[in-house]
Parts: C-alpha cells; sequence; structure tokens
C-alpha cells in the first residue's frame, strides 16, 4: 500500500465503523492494491483519490446499469432538486413514479418507495406476516443478502446483537429442493408466512434448458425463449397451495435482466417483489410492490380496518431520486440497455474464457452465470473456490486498470474498455497460472480478500 493508501484507510476507519458505508465496499473485501477513496466516475470509469483511473466492472455494487453521470437521468434529478427536492403532501413525482412502476411491472398493484433494499425486503416480510398471521420466514440459503435487519442477519454467522427469539424466526431453503421447503413446512406446523429468494444466482433452476455447461454455466437471453416449467414455478405453486406470500427479491435482476424484471423473462407471478439497485442508475431508490389485497394492509382508508404500520420514511420519495427513475425508465426503453447488457456480458465472457484457456487455466478460472450480469470463480487443484487466487486475480486486473471484483456490465462499457479488460486477463493469466503452480506467496501483495459474512475479524 502506498502512503496515500494507508492515509485514506486510517481516516475512513477512524470515521466510519468498518471505513464504509457497506461492508462490501470495506478494505477487507479487496485486494491490498485496490482504491480506498474514489472521487468521481463517468460512463465504465471511475477515478480514485490516488489519481488513477480504471475501467469499473462493479458499478457501484450493480447499482449503475448505465453508467456513472449519465447527463439525461442527472438533469432529471437536478430537475426536482430545483422544485424542492421534497414536498409538504405527496409529490407530482411520487405519483408518476409510481404509476410507471405499476405499468411497468406485471405483478405490481401498488408500491410504496424507499431509499435501500434492506428495508424494502423487510416491508416484504412485515406484510407476509400481516397477510397470513404468521410469524416465520423461509430464506434460500444460497442467496447471500437480502437485509441488514435482524430477521435476516440472525441467518447469517453475524449474529451479535441479534436476540434469539428472531434468529430462530428464520429457517432455510435449498434451492432446487423443494424437499427442503416442505420439510419446513412439516416441522414448523403451518406457520411460514413467507418464502424469500431472488430468482437466481449462477445455480441455473431445475427444469429451464440452458445452451452451457459446465462448472459455471453461461445463461444467456436466449435460454429464456421458452419459457419452461421449472423450479421457480414449483415454489410459487407451493407457496398459492400453502397459504405462503411468494416474495421475489428482484435487487440485482431488477431493471438489469429486463425492464419489467427477471420475473417477466421467467414468466412468475410473485405476491410480492422488490426493487432496487439499478432501477435509477445509482440513485437512491428501492421498492416494495406486489399484489392489490397484501399491499393494502399499509393503506389507510378502510375504515375501522386494524392497521398496518408499513413504510413511513421522510425521504423514501426524494423527488431527485423518482426523477431519476423515471428518467431511467424512459433511457432504458428507448436505447434497449437490458438487452444490451445481456450482449456484453456474453462478449466478456467469451474473451474472459479464451484468455484463460489460452493459458492453461480452463479447470481453474471459471467464467459464467447470469450473461447480462457475469460471475467468476477461481479454484485450486482440488476443485475448491480459492479466496488467496481470486484475490491474486482481482490485485493483478487492478494493477491493470481494471477496478475488478465482480463482471457488473453497463450500457456505456464501449470498445476501448473492452480492450483495456482483454490486455488484463491476458497478462493477469501468467501470474495466476504461476500462483497455481508455485503458490501465492511473493505474488499476493496483501491478505487475501474477505466474504463479508463471517463470524469473525
Amino acid at each position: 500500500m502506498t502512503k496515500t493508501q494507508t492515509d485514506h484507510r486510517t481516516r475512513l476507519l477512524n470515521a466510519i465503523p468498518g471505513g464504509a458505508h457497506t461492508y462490501s465496499r470495506g478494505f477487507d473485501t479487496y485486494p491490498s492494491n485496490a482504491p480506498d477513496l474514489m472521487v468521481r466516475g463517468k460512463g465504465c470509469r471511475s477515478w480514485s483519490a490516488d489519481g488513477r483511473e480504471f475501467v469499473d466492472t462493479v458499478m457501484a455494487l450493480a447499482s449503475v446499469s448505465i453508467g456513472f453521470a449519465e447527463d439525461e437521468i442527472d438533469e432529471a434529478a437536478i430537475e426536482q432538486i430545483r422544485r424542492g427536492n421534497t414536498a409538504s403532501r405527496p409529490s407530482e413525482v411520487e405519483l408518476e413514479a409510481a404509476e410507471k412502476l405499476i405499468d411497468l411491472v406485471d405483478s405490481a398493484d401498488m408500491v410504496k418507495f424507499t431509499k435501500n433494499g434492506s428495508t424494502a425486503v423487510t416491508a416484504a416480510v412485515k406484510l407476509a406476516r400481516a397477510h397470513t398471521g404468521r410469524n416465520l420466514i423461509a430464506r434460500c440459503r444460497q442467496h447471500p443478502f437480502f437485509s441488514y435487519d435482524d430477521w435476516f442477519i440472525g441467518s447469517t454467522p453475524i449474529k451479535k446483537g441479534v436476540p434469539e427469539e428472531v434468529v430462530n424466526g428464520t429457517v432455510l431453503f435449498d434451492y432446487n429442493n423443494l424437499e427442503s421447503l416442505r420439510q419446513l413446512l412439516r416441522e414448523h406446523d403451518g406457520d411460514i408466512s413467507c418464502v424469500v429468494m431472488e430468482p437466481l444466482t449462477s445455480q441455473v433452476p431445475h427444469g429451464m434448458s440452458c445452451g452451457d455447461s459446465g462448472p459455471l454455466p453461461l445463461i444467456t437471453l436466449g435460454d429464456f425463449e421458452e419459457r419452461n416449467h421449472c423450479f421457480l414455478h414449483d415454489v410459487q405453486k407451493f407457496c398459492r397451495e400453502n397459504g405462503i406470500v411468494f416474495i421475489l427479491d428482484e435487487m440485482l435482476t431488477g431493471f438489469r435482466w429486463h425492464d419489467k424484471g427477471a420475473q417477466h423473462l421467467l414468466d412468475l407471478d410473485p405476491d410480492l417483489c422488490t426493487f432496487g439497485k439499478a432501477m435509477a442508475n445509482g440513485f437512491s431508490v428501492a421498492c416494495v410492490a406486489g399484489h392489490r389485497e397484501i399491499m393494502e394492509h399499509g393503506s389507510i382508508e378502510f375504515e375501522g380496518r386494524e392497521r398496518m404500520f408499513l413504510l413511513s420514511t421522510t425521504h423514501g420519495a426524494e423527488m431527485s431520486g423518482l426523477g431519476a427513475f423515471v428518467s431511467t425508465v424512459e433511457f432504458n426503453e428507448r436505447e434497449q440497455v437490458t438487452a444490451g447488457l445481456w450482449d456484453k456480458g456474453q462478449r466478456l465472457v467469451g474473451m474472459a474464457r479464451e484468455s484463460a484457456a489460452a493459458h492453461g487455466l480452463s479447470d481453474h478460472v471459471h467464467f459464467g452465470g447470469v450473461a447480462c450480469r457475469p460471475s467468476f470463480m477461481v479454484v485450486d487443484d482440488q476443485g475448491n473456490p480459492s479466496l488467496p487466487l481470486r484475490s491474486l486475480m482481482m490485485q493483478e486486473m487492478i494493477r491493470c486498470g481494471v477496478l475488478f471484483g465482480a463482471m457488473n456490465v453497463s450500457h456505456r462499457l464501449d470498445s476501448e474498455a473492452f480492450t483495456t479488460i482483454q490486455r488484463a486477463f491476458d497478462e493477469t493469466m501468467p501470474v495466476l497460472s504461476r500462483a497455481i503452480r508455485d503458490g501465492v506467496d511473493g505474488l499476493l501483495e496483501g491478505p487475501p480478500a474477505k466474504p463479508v459474512f463471517r463470524k469473525f475479524n
């Protein structure tokens, strides 16, 4: 680390617990040569406080799908700022944004906006409990994050500060294993209020055909053309048959897979769904939406009905963010952004696989996942995921000018950026090859990056 990096890290850790406002932005999740402080971004590039320029494939944790500082969207937000940015009663853009989302998302009859995904998913869980009169939450074990609230955090290794009764309120099931859900229902005597899951991360749902194969199959847009019955439809049917609310978390898939969400490509009709991340191209907007009979539990117009306190946030309908959301939807539709993300991601995976193969690393470095947001995995000689090797790959990509830790493609990822990424892959693979043969000592400059969800620092 340079002196500038050390100074930035010291100041961050002195002022902010964890040094960042999202743990996945923390210094411990990156190799030691990663920038600790960013100053700006434009398009698919970002600049650090120590003067380095990067092609950015993290894209603010996938919250930016078009590009940093997109003029048209920024201007829409600034226009709302000039109108006051907030109001004493519901604002005009608040209604416009709500109606636009309802028109767009097939399963959404009503919507409630907030500022982050955690509060949106927790609101969905609360709605499910109110609707069913049940308490337990069933969440998918393989999906990494739903909320910072206790109901989720208590189901991870980081249980400190979470009451035991809250820990016991969330039970886990396995993706592609309907029997694990049936077993939960049997064990808990019908007390499950909801099932919470993402559509998919890297696992292909059983029943869905995928033209690719291997340790990390590449799922392309063409794989959704037949809309075959798959595991997700079984989950939806299971929920309907047992009076369980089906919550589909579309924080990562919404406004990236399709303008209407992954649920549209998969032909799903969730009871409730949540969106965030890319829905406003980096502005702070998230929401819970869904079927009217469930969402109306948070309404006020039904005289004599017992009230449920849903979301009530002063800044939940901040006008600048909602203006950015409306503009993002219009931009996406006009420029066919989501279709382009599938193409760019497929190109990126093809480039990465070719580079790995050229250096004899196809058995150790895997690229694939969902093409509009690909993923990668680095494994050792026994085929086990290796954090030291993954960290070394990130380190070398960063050294070559690519801020790398994810593969979140963006609309503004241009030809020059692809050339930079190609060069970075080609320079990184020989270093990885040496590390696989001889070990990372002398190659990895600091400690390996660590996962967010671990019991001890």
